[in-house]
């Protein structure tokens, strides 16, 4: 067990280190445009899982086991689910749907910051229910900033309550987050159930963390603004029609998915699929690049697969050993159990990032009297983590780089202070409204 653990908790060190130090690195020639971004927090993961095969920590036969295995767990049909999932919306996004309707949405202001932002708020809200925190998140900031610029307000307030919004509202249906994918497909949660227990805990999340960043930039939020009118256009309507049928028939046949006896990966896949084809027969008609299908392949989150698989190596290797299992049992506290899971969910989280968190509490949660609750609350540390330190989610280290990019000074301090002020009440919040869920449903 102590080999075992220690090349556990170095690897999960090295790997926070790197995602707060150095998340990527740079290959190739940038003058040249011919290079590519690799992300080193994968790579560090993968050496450790490596390492705890080589010492027999965990054999490869149990690892294949659980790769091949049919049970929900299985992370191969969880990272299928997501990335078919996020390509539908990166899909969308390319070929202009969230610039089009922001721009459209806000038109609308007429020289109120405070109209600004609560418009601004309810429409992240809204497609982060049913696309993907992370798309809506990598998509509204630059144009958050660019925005802001022009109008020459302060972009902090927007940022982060466009932050706050997507990992709050993400926990309102399955599909919002991969750990949500993760946790919940693990215990056999289906689509339906998970929005009958989430939808409480998710609208007070949204609404309590609307509240205090609202309150906290109320004064900056109080100046005038002279909004610069910007141009919303589609310019291939076909492609935006078939991407927008594609996300909702798939959203809608994964909410039915286990009353028809369809696994939800199957579906997301097979619209992943579509869309491809579509994208590529449409520009081979219009005799054109198929521009959209290969940004679309290009910016779907690929790292995600060793990454999770070598997160799963290593649980695997601390479940075999006992590990996790005292974990579980520590975390039990009957009646509280909600409490003390999404407590240490929220903050083991931004320790080692919410999708090794969500590995690893996904095996402790089975130790607990209490599983359905543990597992729920696991869910939501795992989401509203994500805005108490960057290192919370894999978003806050690539909303971070945006906004370096964009010459905006918020540094990991800053992050960290407007975290604590609004993500504490908004767990406490969505706790409150899980106990309230499962003891009306």
């Amino acid at each position: 067990m102590e080999v075992t653990l220690a090349l556990s908790v170095i690897t999960c060190v090295c790997m926070f280190l790197t995602i707060l130090i150095k998340p990527t690195v740079t290959l190739g020639n940038k003058s040249g445009g011919r290079h590519f971004t690799v992300g080193l927090y994968w790579i560090v993961a993968l050496i450790g899982a490596a390492l705890l095969l080589a010492v027999g920590a965990i054999s490869i036969q149990s690892v294949w086991a659980g790769l091949t295995s049919d049970r929900a767990i299985n992370p191969l049909k969880i990272l299928t689910l997501f990335i078919c999932n996020t390509a539908l919306s990166v899909f969308l996004d390319e070929v202009g749907f969230f610039k089009y309707l922001a721009i459209k949405c806000l038109s609308r202001v007429k020289g109120s910051q405070k109209s600004f932002f609560v418009l601004l708020y309810v429409l992240v809200s809204v497609l982060t229910v049913f696309t993907s925190n992370d798309i809506v998140v990598l998509t509204f900031t630059p144009f958050i900033c660019y925005y802001a610029k022009n109008a020459n307000v302060d972009p902090v307030p927007y940022l982060v309550g466009e932050f706050v919004a997507a990992n709050s509202f993400s926990l309102m249906l399955i599909i919002g987050n991969p750990t949500n994918i993760y946790i919940a497909t693990s215990y056999g949660i289906d689509f339906g159930r998970y929005f009958v227990v989430m939808f409480i805990p998710a609208l007070l999340a949204g609404l309590t963390g609307f509240l205090m960043t609202f309150l906290i930039f109320h004064k900056k939020l109080a100046q005038p603004i002279e909004p610069s009118p910007m141009e919303a256009k589609i310019d291939d309507k076909p492609m935006l029609i078939v991407g927008l049928c594609a996300l909702t028939l798939c959203t809608l046949l994964l909410a039915i998915s286990s009353y028809v006896g369809f696994e939800m990966w199957y579906i997301s896949l097979a619209f992943a699929l579509a869309i491809s084809v579509f994208g590529l027969v449409y520009s081979l008609c219009k005799k054109r690049k198929p521009v959209e299908v290969a940004k679309t392949l290009s910016r779907s989150p690929w790292e995600l697969i060793p990454f999770v698989i070598s997160m799963f190596v290593i649980v695997l290797a601390l479940d075999s050993h006992g590990v996790t299992e005292l974990l579980g049992k520590a975390l039990d506290t009957g009646e509280w159990s909600a409490m003390t899971f999404g407590s240490a969910s929220f903050l083991f989280a931004n320790l080692i990032n919410n999708i090794p968190m969500s590995v690893l509490f996904t095996s402790a949660t089975g130790y607990c009297a209490a599983t359905e609750a543990a597992v729920y609350a696991s869910v939501i540390g795992s989401n509203i983590g994500a805005y108490l330190t960057p290192v919370g989610a894999l978003a806050g280290i690539m909303w971070l780089n945006i906004l370096k990019t964009q010459d905006i000074k918020f540094g990991f301090l800053q992050f960290v202070k407007y975290g604590i002020m609004i993500s504490v009440p908004t767990l406490l919040a969505a706790i409150a409204g899980l106990y309230a869920s499962l003891s009306l449903f």
